[in-house]
C-alpha cells in the first residue's frame, strides 16, 4: 500500500516557545493527519540578527531546536537563514504559514512553491497569544 501521508513545513524564530507555537503543530496535525510528516525550521539566531540588529534574543539556536525537537507533534527540526533559498532544499508537500509572513523573503518561497506544485496552507495565529506580546508583559531580558 503506497504511503499518502504528506510532508509538511513551517517555519519561525521559536524563541518565546508558547502555547500559539503548540497549538500550530497541533492544528497542522489535525489538518494534515496525525500520519502527516511535520518540519519545524528554526531561524538562526544569526540571520535574525542580521536583518533585525537590535532583536533581544532569548534562546541560542541551539536550545530552540532543542526546545522544538522535544515537541511529540514534530518529526523533523532544521536551521534556516533564508527562507527563500532554504525552502528550496527540503523535501515537502505543503508549507504551513502565518496570515502575517509576507516580507519579500517569503514572497520569494511562494513563488518557488507556485512554479514546483507545492502546496501553501495559510494557518490563522492562536488569539490572544504571541512572542511579541509575551515580551510586553515581561519586560527587556539579557540578550545570551
Amino acid at each position: 500500500m503506497k504511503n499518502t501521508s504528506k510532508r509538511i513545513i513551517t517555519f519561525g524564530v521559536f524563541d518565546m516557545f508558547h502555547f500559539g507555537h503548540l497549538n500550530l503543530f497541533k492544528n497542522i496535525k489535525k489538518q494534515f493527519g496525525h500520519d502527516s510528516f511535520l518540519i519545524v525550521c528554526v531561524q538562526s539566531s544569526e540571520c535574525i540578527l542580521k536583518y533585525k540588529p537590535n532583536s533581544k534574543i532569548l534562546y541560542s539556536t541551539e536550545e530552540r531546536v532543542k526546545m522544538v525537537k522535544n515537541i511529540k507533534l514534530v518529526d523533523d527540526v532544521k536551521i534556516y537563514d533564508d527562507i527563500d533559498i532554504d525552502i528550496q532544499q527540503i523535501d515537502f508537500d505543503v508549507w504551513v504559514k502565518g496570515p502575517d509572513q509576507e516580507h519579500s523573503g517569503f514572497q520569494k518561497a511562494i513563488e518557488y512553491c507556485k512554479q514546483n506544485n507545492k502546496e501553501i496552507f495559510i494557518m490563522n495565529r492562536t488569539e490572544g497569544i504571541s512572542s511579541s506580546y509575551i515580551k510586553n508583559i515581561v519586560g527587556d531580558f539579557k540578550i545570551k
